[in-house]
């Protein structure tokens, strides 16, 4: 079912768009810690010549597929590769289409003496007499909740910004609804010497492991609360979901957390309080461009730890156990390529009998091409709704034509967003369980067995349980139902399997 799955160096002397000529620099280009090979040089420039009327934002995407150079999630790795052509560029060894600047409108960011709707006027204090700290609870924001994070960093945060780079979980701390603070998540950073030390890093392990740690790049606790003791509570909570959050999002979970702490206005007092180890002093060096420039301000790096191995697993020489993504792949031992897509008894089949919950004014996919092409980028490994549209804008144009998918093209994004939001998850469930269990033996035993949804828990709301029929051999799930607890006791006599 999965089967659909240089040139030699440009001369040197090409004329540059300013007519002069380009003299490629001699020195060695890294990427991600490994430094590039002439040949991976040379096929960059390939795509970049074959593609000469191409945006740099359609060349990134280009150059992302040609390499194969995919996030944990199965997403492009657009803004490491986007910086990579730049720098190619510079010196000399491509030739990147001018930016189009006047199409660009820069954003106008609200200063903090602007009125706004949303904290003004600023809510009353709230002291110790209005907060219980075992009630505070720690949740990520939701999209509709971004607009009032940006206003509070802009307004309330020294550094004025609300940007974070790369993935990112933004948390809320909350009690009875009433906001308290505000803390957000991105990618580690590049360099550190003393984290490298802590770790037990070089370079190469470096770069390969970097995803696994995680960056307080904001903590702030709203002016008008005064709680004793509430920063360190916050932390506390905060990491004991961290990783959980971060695995249910990016597909990789958290091993080790890391915050930088302007000394020159902050102790690092609440970190300190929730455990976290201090490192050192950073030598007060910035990135700028490509490189480092000093900037003054001494930092203080303290690092927490979400792992009892978290050290040992990152500076081990070979992937451990715990961080190796598993794909639903991995657990069927079946030949996934054998099974039938058309015709009788056939996955198109079974998908075309799902009930389709879109208006039928409009629709120019199928539901069934749209859950065929989902259910196969799944089992690639995709695991955003942006890589899943990514994965399927890059099928040939006959197996979109045998799917019936509308002028032969793949859906967009937003379309398997809808789709897949929209669709009862437990008749497919059903429906696609039946059908893999006809490739099983018929007499092969099944298991059952209970398991809890990874990132489930929010907040209150306490973590879904589900109880699975699991064949031993071929490691399928024939069916599975969701249960109030962690007990067999809890599913319905009605509901119960019966193989």
């Amino acid at each position: 079912m999965l089967a659909f799955f240089l040139r030699a160096f440009y001369p040197v002397g090409v004329v540059h768009r300013d007519k002069r000529p380009i003299v490629p620099n001699t020195k060695p280009v890294r990427f991600r810690g490994v430094e590039l090979e002439s040949e991976e040089i040379a096929r960059i420039r390939a795509v970049v010549l074959d593609h000469s009327g191409a945006s740099r934002h359609e060349l990134t995407t280009l150059v992302c597929r040609e390499f194969g150079w995919r996030r944990p999630n199965g997403e492009l790795r657009r803004r490491a590769c986007q910086d990579l052509l730049r720098r190619l560029d510079q010196r000399g060894l491509i030739e990147l289409p001018a930016l189009n600047r006047s199409a660009v409108s820069p954003r106008r960011s609200p200063s903090r003496t602007e009125s706004s709707s949303l904290f003004s006027p600023l809510p009353q204090a709230v002291g110790p007499a209005q907060v219980c700290l075992r009630e505070v609870v720690v949740r990520p924001l939701v999209r509709s909740e971004f607009p009032a994070w940006r206003e509070a960093m802009e307004r309330f945060h020294y550094l004025e910004s609300a940007r974070i780079v790369g993935e990112s979980i933004r948390y809320v701390a909350e009690i009875r609804g009433r906001w308290l603070a505000f803390l957000g998540w991105g990618t580690a950073s590049l360099k550190s010497r003393h984290r490298e030390a802590f770790v037990g890093w070089d370079s190469k392990t470096k770069y390969q492991r970097l995803h696994l740690v995680a960056n307080n790049v904001r903590f702030l606790i709203l002016p008008w609360v005064r709680v004793p003791h509430l920063a360190s509570r916050i932390l506390s909570q905060n990491l004991r979901r961290l990783s959980g959050d971060w695995l249910a999002r990016y597909d990789h979970p958290i091993l080790l957390a890391e915050t930088f702490v302007d000394l020159a206005r902050f102790r690092g007092t609440c970190y300190r309080a929730a455990n976290w180890i201090y490192l050192g002093e950073t030598r007060g060096m910035g990135r700028k461009g490509d490189g480092f420039v000093p900037h003054g301000r001494k930092k203080g790096l303290l690092v927490y730890p979400l792992h009892r191995r978290a050290r040992e697993i990152l500076s081990a020489p070979f992937p451990s156990p715990e961080i190796l993504p598993m794909t639903p792949m991995d657990a069927l031992s079946i030949d996934i390529n054998k099974l039938p897509l058309q015709g009788k008894g056939s996955l198109i089949e079974v998908l075309s009998e799902i009930s389709d919950p879109r208006s039928r004014r409009g629709i120019r996919h199928p539901i069934a091409s749209v859950l065929a092409l989902a259910v196969m980028a799944t089992l690639c490994g995709m695991r955003s709704y942006e890589a899943i549209a990514e994965w399927a804008a890059d099928r040939r144009k006959d197996l979109l034509k045998e799917l019936r998918c509308w002028c032969h093209r793949a859906p967009s994004e937003p379309t398997f967003r809808r789709v897949l939001q929209s669709v009862d998850a437990d008749e497919i469930d059903q429906k696609v369980c039946r059908w893999l269990a006809r490739f099983s033996s018929p007499r092969e035993p099944v298991s059952l067995d209970g398991k809890t949804l990874r990132g489930s828990k929010d907040g209150e709301n306490p973590a879904r349980h589900l109880l699975g029929a699991i064949t031993h051999h071929s490691g399928l799930v024939v069916a599975q139902e969701e249960v109030g607890e962690k007990s067999t006791r809890s599913l319905p006599p009605s509901r119960c399997w019966k193989g």
